[in-house]
């Protein structure tokens, strides 16, 4: 009996130990737990919306188009508006390229917009490129892409077949991004069609509803996180490039219509450089398809609906607490000429189709303010990353400077050009390089033939560039072919 009660003691002290031990291991897991979700909590997140074609014009606070932006004005007045912020290579596919890699339209090898006779070239993201979602996901986000892609390239094409623009992104192709609801490239606003995050090649859904409105929808679906489209004990980084107001302008609701009811294009295109000619062939190279300046009501309408859907999101940020703590950027992957100098469109120097905007709104940390930094596009990943508190973590790759300094008034060694890279997608039908400076915007085409063509406009004192001064001033006309020169010799381009 001695005996067993002492067996029964040793097995019971025994015992005792061995569940203080996972008792101590549970409470340390959840100390852990705690700690974790401290540093999640004071992590921020990120929502980077880009509109296609959204001119910087466009944003109404700047009283420039008859726009009403109210939600994007709110965020200006709240964040840090970027004035001088441009597309360096104005078309779609190549400002991705270098929103995702923090590199140039040459770096990225993405220099026209991705489609299946430019694939063979090697014109679309590569698989192994280091991108600012894959930055993100290896430091703790959960991170998720909506809306348009445009960074594959189609199956081969020659060049007498049809070329193809839209495909299919496969899982290992999506740098990180862990929830998707995208498509390549289509113009259906009104009829968008979608994959999803598990969805094969041949499985995409078709929607009927304005995909911006539908869009924000799926938005909010992931903020609420009812489904587990994200991981709810990380932070998020959540993409969402918005199709309108891109071509067709016409597939737009109703409702945003109403705003320019029994008004004309001349009743609603104030720039002075807006080119008025009823005869005027405003086809362009890039598109093959006409496009008049009526049209133009339709546009600022689909701005004014891209307003609307994102202060929809806006609103459900602030209804589940995430408002403060969210960097929220707002920009474009170029703008449009809208028949300014005559043209309809992007892909050139001039400012309509140049600047874009630029808004990062980030109240818990950043005070408001304007700043007219020569901001480039390789610029947003190295920056945004050191606002975050990951500026240890910028690819060694990148191309763009880390500017987050002048989010807290530190002195940053400001650059004094930006690089304007255009190819062969526009109506001059020329290859083209240039660059833009505080006072002065220059550009040089090279076409088919041979024959180069000098543009340079003095935009302090023509600021919707009328004049061509080009040829004026020997002495500056040389400045510019020299700082040119020299410009693409920092950057290996051989042009």
């Amino acid at each position: 009996m001695n005996r067993l009660n002492q067996y029964t003691k040793k097995t019971i002290s025994k015992n005792l130990i061995i569940l203080g031990l996972i008792l101590s291991s549970i409470y340390s897991c959840k100390n852990t737990s705690k700690e974790e979700k401290e540093i999640v909590k004071n992590k921020p997140n990120l929502l980077f919306i880009f509109a296609d074609q959204y001119r910087q014009a466009s944003l109404g606070f700047l009283k420039e188009d008859p726009v009403h932006t109210p939600n994007l004005d709110q965020l200006a007045k709240e964040g840090v508006f970027f004035s001088e912020a441009v597309a360096n290579n104005p078309l779609c596919s190549p400002y991705r390229a270098m929103l995702m890699t923090g590199r140039y339209s040459l770096s990225t090898g993405v220099v026209e917009n991705c489609n299946s006779q430019r694939t063979a070239l090697g014109n679309y993201l590569k698989k192994d490129e280091i991108c600012f979602s894959d930055v993100l996901v290896d430091n703790g986000y959960s991170a998720g892409y909506v809306g348009k892609w445009h960074l594959d390239g189609p199956e081969p094409t020659p060049p007498n077949v049809k070329r193809v623009w839209d495909t299919w992104c496969p899982p290992d192709r999506r740098h990180g991004f862990s929830f998707w609801y995208a498509y390549g490239t289509h113009n259906r606003h009104n009829v968008p069609y979608y994959w999803t995050t598990n969805a094969k090649e041949d499985e995409k859904i078709y929607i009927k509803k304005w995909s911006a409105e539908h869009e924000a929808d799926v938005i909010i679906d992931y903020l609420n996180n009812n489904e587990k489209q994200r991981k709810s004990d990380e932070p998020f980084a959540l993409f969402w490039s918005i199709n309108p107001p891109h071509t067709p302008f016409k597939q737009v609701p109703e409702r945003y219509r109403k705003h320019y009811e029994g008004m004309s294009h001349k009743d609603v295109l104030n720039r002075p450089n807006v080119q008025f000619n009823d005869n005027y062939d405003l086809k362009r190279g890039d598109h093959g398809v006409e496009k008049r300046l009526d049209q133009a009501t339709d546009y600022f309408a689909s701005v004014n609906g891209v307003d609307d859907q994102i202060g929809r999101v806006i609103a459900k940020l602030k209804e589940a607490g995430l408002y403060e703590n969210t960097i929220i950027v707002f920009s474009a992957d170029h703008g449009e000429m809208l028949g300014s100098q005559g043209l309809m469109h992007k892909n050139v120097w001039f400012k309509e189709a140049f600047k874009i905007p630029l808004i990062v709104h980030y109240p818990k940390t950043v005070k408001p303010k304007t700043d007219d930094i020569l901001l480039s596009v390789p610029d947003y990943m190295p920056t945004l990353l050191g606002l975050m508190g990951m500026e240890d973590k910028i690819p060694n790759v990148v191309d763009g400077k880390n500017y987050a300094d002048l989010f807290f008034d530190k002195p940053v060694n400001r650059p004094e050009k930006q690089l304007y890279f255009g190819g062969k997608s526009f109506a001059s039908k020329g290859d083209a390089r240039g660059f833009r400076t505080k006072d002065y915007t220059y550009a040089v085409v090279k076409h088919e033939s041979g024959d180069k063509f000098h543009y340079l406009y003095n935009d302090v004192k023509d600021p919707y560039q009328m004049k061509n001064i080009w040829g004026e001033n020997p002495t500056l006309d040389a400045q510019m072919e020299n700082e040119l020169a020299r410009l693409l010799t920092s950057m290996n381009d051989s042009w």
